[in-house]
């Protein structure tokens, strides 16, 4: 009951031919003034933005891959300063082992021409007392003799004269040396 009398009063469902009309033209002509005026630059704003996010995109696309390249090439760089510390370390390690062994043979020949200096040295000394000592004995074999050719002994004489001969043994050397340092 309100509703049809609210539909008459108002002008809205009400049917004009000419009202229509000249919506429609108005419309036509906004729409060919708007094509000519506002569509043509916003369209060509459109594209440019595209075309400015295509590169975008493609220059990312590019410094992506440049950066995954270069990674890759870190990567290969770092493995191979890696594989050199690794070699440089086992050659310095195969350097000081040689080093070691040079040293050690070094070490052990200078040892056994110590030991064969210090084997004649002890040889020429040896050699040295022997041939005193034979020194000695000659003296000594002289004295004796030379004190037996003046003395004629029966057995009791030669007992006291070895006897006495043994004891002054220590002081016949020790002249007999000092008679040949002289």
């Amino acid at each position: 009951m309100f509703l049809p009398s609210v539909l008459a009063a108002s002008s809205f469902v009400e049917v004009r031919p000419g009202l229509i009309f000249w919506t429609i033209v108005t419309f036509v002509l906004v729409m060919l003034v708007l094509r000519a005026k506002a569509w043509g630059p916003i369209l060509s704003l459109v594209e440019e933005r595209e075309k400015q996010i295509s590169n975008a995109i493609e220059s990312a696309k590019r410094e992506r891959a440049e950066a995954e390249k270069l990674l890759a090439d870190q990567k290969t760089a770092i493995a191979e300063a890696r594989r050199e510390a690794a070699e440089m370390m086992r050659r310095n390690t195969a350097d000081m082992e040689k080093f070691r062994d040079e040293l050690m043979a070094k070490s052990r020949k200078e040892a056994e021409e110590l030991k064969l200096s210090a084997r004649r040295e002890i040889d020429d000394q040896k050699a040295k007392a022997i041939a005193e000592v034979r020194a000695m004995a000659v003296d000594l074999a002289m004295d004796v003799a030379s004190k037996l050719m003046n003395e004629r002994m029966d057995d009791s004489k030669h007992r006291a004269l070895a006897e006495q001969f043994v004891q002054g043994l220590p002081a016949a050397t020790s002249a007999t040396a000092t008679r040949r340092s002289a």
